[in-house]
């Protein structure tokens, strides 16, 4: 039997996500075998640090990104939003599996049930500014305390710091198992997920045409355009982890309609919407990440 090796983070989440494409993979090509490889990241290694303050993105796939371009695995999966706008040459998207609910959701301590419950000056964790922002845009009563860490570990620290909850990914949850502990999905016309929230990243070699080809089977055209939109938009605002961003592509009647958000490290932050052809999805986000960019720091090309 031929052997894929994968490469992956080694977070309950990861192996979650890596263990849903080999199901997928198993029943398409029962004659495969795959082997996991764990990988230690940069951002794995720094866990209590803010992300800002240890570099840029890339900082949870830049050493899976390396083991993929040697050789040691022939495929790598992450977390789309994980994925810097730029690629390292030689490395590609194979396809993009269906995608995950992409909204952000609270998990609250009892009795608490809604956002809209919480008290003057109840503490919220998030290491997002995006999530941070738009919050206090809802709720600029609440204290937003910095988090960091996988899943578990932050849903712990409700305990261990004393939170009234905090705000997570609707898709990290689902896939980890923990969809029982969501307390209230949050929607996304009031609070707009990270770009390509909830979709998978499948990473190869650009030459590795056998697995481009077995990959094929569990693509989902609709989460590879909004995926295309998104991602262009993170391109166009030229996106970092220091300044919140966040996009939403939909598809209605043939016609894609994003919506991108982008500010300042202070907190200012504009929302926008691009309507266009699904054909010219990437192009869209592109624009309307330019355009975005513009109306926040203006000429100022470093932001």
């Amino acid at each position: 039997m031929k052997k894929v090796k994968i490469g992956t983070r080694g977070s309950k989440l990861a192996l979650a996500q890596t263990n849903l494409v080999i199901h997928q993979l198993n029943y398409h090509h029962p004659e495969l075998t795959f082997d996991i490889q764990t990988i230690q990241t940069k951002g794995d290694l720094h866990q209590c640090v803010a992300l800002e303050k240890i570099g840029d993105k890339g900082l949870f796939v830049k050493e899976i990104e390396q083991q993929l371009i040697e050789g040691v695995i022939d495929l790598a999966v992450h977390s789309m939003k994980d994925m810097p706008s730029v690629m390292p040459a030689g490395l590609v998207f194979a396809t993009t599996p269906k995608r995950e609910d992409p909204r952000d959701v609270l998990v609250l301590k009892e009795p608490y049930q809604k956002l809209t419950e919480l008290p003057a000056g109840a503490a919220i964790g998030t290491g997002s500014k995006r999530r941070k922002y738009q919050l206090l845009r809802l709720r600029p009563d609440l204290n937003i305390v910095p988090i960091r860490g996988n899943i578990e570990t932050r849903m712990s620290k409700i305990e261990t710091q004393n939170l009234a909850g905090v705000i997570l990914a609707a898709a990290g949850l689902i896939r980890g198992g923990y969809e029982k502990r969501i307390t209230e999905y949050l929607p996304i016309d009031k609070v707009i997920p990270a770009p390509a929230q909830g979709a998978l990243a499948l990473q190869i070699r650009a030459d590795n045409l056998w697995i481009a080809d077995i990959l094929q089977v569990i693509g989902d055209q609709q989460a590879q355009i909004e995926v295309e939109a998104e991602r262009g938009f993170l391109e166009g605002v030229s996106g970092t982890c220091h300044q919140p961003i966040g996009a939403r592509a939909s598809i209605v009647d043939n016609e894609m309609r994003l919506v991108g958000l982008y500010g300042n490290k202070e907190g200012h932050l504009v929302v926008d919407h691009a309507v266009g052809l699904v054909t010219g999805a990437r192009a869209l986000g592109l624009s309307l990440g330019v355009k975005l960019r513009k109306q926040v720091f203006g000429g100022d090309e470093n932001g």
